[in-house]
This record gives structure tokens, sequence and C-alpha cells, in this order.
């Protein structure tokens, strides 16, 4: 049974989302909206930061993409930034609000905006975060082509470790005295 579900800040905006929440309050399921700075503490070592949306800067292009949760994970000195489905403009505006804080953006894995499509994963946001490695979620054989080809060589051009549900299967990570070790299980 589900007791929590997590939305971000500008959740309550679109008739889906109202929809979803009533239905969720049906059935007493906790709602948490969450925005940039809050926490979510797991354990003593672990815990999900939330890097955006930010309330003051909530982003009119595409809204229910470029105000999706940005949260990094940080469990000991491993760390992993979560980009929802944000798209060139929510990566510019994670950049401008970090530019002086550039440890807050880099992470060991990127878990890939958007499924890999040509609207995210800028080189400018990729030099930000300087993953060793990313997880892009996505079909196989879809509609939309994802990840787009040129995504993949910008993210190979900066000789980044890509794991692919599509290509891969299941992806699991085992974190083990701060050290990582990414297995694909083939489908």
């Amino acid at each position: 049974m589900v007791k929590n579900v997590v939305l971000s800040l500008q959740a309550d905006k679109f008739e889906n989302i109202i929809e979803f929440i009533e239905l969720a309050r049906k059935r007493k399921v906790n709602i948490i909206v969450l925005k940039a700075g809050d926490i979510l503490k797991i354990d003593r070592e672990t815990n999900f930061e939330v890097l955006f949306p930010d309330e003051k800067n909530i982003i009119s292009a595409n809204k229910i993409n470029n105000n999706s949760l940005v949260i990094k994970l940080k469990y000991k000195n491993f760390s992993m930034l979560f980009t929802g489905d944000i798209e060139e403009e929510g990566e510019e505006a994670i950049l401008k609000k970090y530019a002086n804080e550039p440890e807050k953006l880099k992470s060991y894995v990127l878990k890939v905006a958007h499924h890999g499509s040509k609207t995210s994963s800028t080189a400018k946001f990729i030099e930000a975060v300087k993953p060793e490695a990313v997880l892009i979620g996505v079909g196989k054989n879809n509609l939309f082509n994802h990840p787009n080809q040129e995504i993949l060589e910008r993210f190979k051009k900066f000789n980044i470790k890509i794991y692919r549900t599509d290509k891969n299967g299941e992806i699991i990570m085992r974190v083990k005295d701060s050290k990582l070790k990414i297995v694909s299980k083939f489908k």
C-alpha cells in the first residue's frame, strides 16, 4: 500500500495532477510537495536533497517538464542526480541557481533527463554534473526514438559510461564502502 506521494512544487496547477491528488486523499495517502532546499533524510548516511524547482523561479516554458523534481541522492561519498523530465530551460535555471555552488550538482551518476531526448543533457549541464556514468530509462523501439543519437554522442565525447534500460535491461547499482558497482540484467 502506498503511504506517501512526492510531488514537485508546481504540481497543483495541472488538471491531471489535481485529480491525482484528490484520489490520493480519498485513499488517505500522504502528499508531500517538495521544492529546492528540502531534504529527505533516510538515515544517518543517506539523504535526498531537492535542488529544483525553486519557488522563486517557476519556469513557464513546458511547465510540467521543466519544473520536474531534481533531486540529489547522497550516500557517504557517493552521489546521484535525478533530473526528472527537465529540458534545456530547466538545466539553465539550475546552472544559474548553483553557479556559486558547483559541488551541489557534481554527481558520480546522472539519471538522464527526459529519457535522453534532444531537449536535455546540454554540454554545459553535463560539464557541471561531471558524471562518470549515466542511466537512461527508455523503452525499446519507443515512438520518440529516445535516446537521441546526438545526446549519446555527447556522453561518449565526455567519456561517460552509458547504461540504458532498452539495451541493458534492469540496471542495479550497489554501493559498498563508497565504491559503486553497476550491474545490468539483460532482458
